[in-house]
């Protein structure tokens, strides 16, 4: 089997950069408020829902967007890819 001509791996390398695309966002996302919004003294944070706002955002909020991403991603970018050999099941 040539590795070269088969299409699944042109299909794998699309869903592995999509899977770093995501991570980059959510890294992104997580520094951005972490240390964006975390950097201020202690006494001038915010609250929301008992967290300081820089932790709600980064993780929280982060997370939940994520698993969004994640979902839609996988619904709509991924394929379905068989991993059965097709000369084998020409045998």
């Amino acid at each position: 089997m040539d590795l070269h001509k088969d299409p699944r791996f042109k299909i794998a390398n699309r869903e592995a950069l999509i899977g770093v695309v995501l991570v980059i966002i959510n890294f992104t996302w997580w520094y951005g408020f972490a240390y964006g919004l975390g950097s201020a003294p202690p006494e001038e944070y915010t609250f929301i829902m008992g967290l300081p706002a820089w932790f709600f955002y980064s993780c929280v909020a982060g997370f939940v967007l994520m698993v969004v991403l994640v979902v839609l991603a996988v619904k709509f970018l991924f394929t379905d890819v068989p991993f059965d050999d097709e000369e084998e099941e020409r045998r």
